[in-house]
């Protein structure tokens, strides 16, 4: 055994030495001796068999395979023949109807027409998805009666967009986390004085049966320019210049940009729009808010709604507005409302029972819903996809 294996390679003499005490061929011992005259080798015929072409059983294939003795590789060919429309030379159909096409049109073959062809892409114009969710929603606010607000000034003084308001001067929105200052012009020159001095007085010693916030009203505070961080200022002026002629009641909306130093993810961006809607009448209670929302809602294919407490520091009461969304199975926050207090429209000169009702939801949350876009940098932004812009459909309001 030991000169066996030194004459034969180390794995042929261990495939020899298992398959030959397998089949009984040789005697195994000190001595090795041959048992048959002739062997049959299967395994040597099976790989002759391949090696000539011929087909074998899947089992044989296994078994050859299991051992390592063969592997299967697939190959792929081609084979190339003349086609019908086989030619010398490449032929050239005629496209265009010329005048010397038309002449010779005889010696010419045309191309066949594709009427499934589209035509050239027009280098034109689209409307963004904010605007026409935004026409859609003016729509809406025009049906009902409302009349737009002027919303060209995105830079406001602090008086408008927080004093006149009635929101305290330590407010955290102030501070600078939330709100852009300007450096120039870092003040307002101008604002009415007499109103100046009655919102100073109802913040620092209230009055109209309130008790204000007693604290010390600065008006270098109330002079600071910022980029408006709601349109609720607009509404504040517009208020206050209803107040100053004979009252007449108002129906007001207003869609537009606001800018809040907010920290930017896939659904809040340092700039969007918000949508704002008001009433101002006499004698407005609360269930009149909550019929005109439900009105408003119904319109844009919200029946559902409920609403929960809030607080804002110029309505009481205040209301978080729940809209049941049926695409996605759940009640989710579509706005907030409430009731302006009299601390702000009283200092103002409206009479004493005129009442506003007011509401502001998102123009972004209801479009990203409308067009399945889960990322608001995709809509809007210097990150927008502009291919998205051109094939966008169009804008269905008001369908479940």
């Amino acid at each position: 055994m030991d000169e066996l294996k030194r004459k034969l390679d180390p794995s042929v003499f261990n495939i020899g030495r298992s398959q030959v005490g397998k089949h009984n061929w040789v005697q195994l011992g000190k001595q090795v001796s041959r048992k048959v005259q002739h062997v049959k080798d299967k395994v040597k015929n099976l790989l002759l068999q391949i090696q000539e072409g011929m087909e074998l059983d899947e089992s044989s294939l296994n078994s050859l395979k299991t051992r390592s003795l063969i592997e299967s590789k697939e190959w792929k060919g081609y084979s190339v023949k003349k086609g019908p429309n086989y030619a010398p030379k490449r032929k050239k159909f005629a496209t265009d109807l010329t005048r010397e096409n038309l002449q010779t049109w005889k010696e010419l073959q045309f191309k066949e027409y594709n009427f499934n062809a589209k035509g050239q892409p027009l280098d034109a114009g689209h409307l963004h998805p904010l605007l026409k969710v935004r026409k859609q929603l003016k729509d809406i606010f025009r049906q009902m009666g409302f009349e737009e607000m002027p919303t060209n000034n995105f830079v406001e003084s602090s008086f408008w967009n927080f004093d006149a308001l009635f929101q305290p001067q330590q407010h955290p929105a102030r501070d600078s986390h939330d709100t852009f200052f300007l450096k120039a012009p870092s003040t307002t020159r101008e604002l009415p004085e007499d109103y100046v001095e009655r919102v100073k007085q109802v913040h620092e010693s209230g009055g109209y049966g309130s008790r204000g916030y007693n604290y010390d009203w600065k008006r270098e505070e109330a002079n600071k320019n910022l980029l408006r961080t709601h349109t609720t200022a607009v509404s504040s002026r517009m208020l206050y210049a209803l107040a100053k002629k004979p009252f007449t009641p108002k129906k007001y909306f207003s869609i537009d940009r606001v800018f809040r130093n907010e920290a930017v993810d896939r659904t809040h961006l340092a700039e969007f729009h918000q949508i704002e809607g008001l009433v101002c009448d006499r004698g407005l209670t609360l269930g009149d808010l909550i019929g005109v929302l439900h009105d408003f809602f119904s319109r844009l294919g919200m029946s559902k709604l409920r609403f929960k407490p809030a607080y804002n520091p110029y309505t009481e009461p205040s209301m978080e507005i729940f809209g049941y969304h049926e695409g996605l199975g759940k009640w989710v926050e579509v706005g907030n409302s409430g009731m302006f207090r009299p601390e702000m429209l009283l200092p103002m000169g409206l009479p004493e029972d005129v009442r506003v009702i007011a509401w502001g939801v998102s123009l972004e949350r209801p479009t990203m819903i409308l067009y399945g876009i889960d990322n608001i940098r995709d809509l809007f932004g210097h990150k927008v996809d502009l291919d998205l812009i051109k094939r966008n459909a169009i804008c269905r309001i008001g369908i479940e």
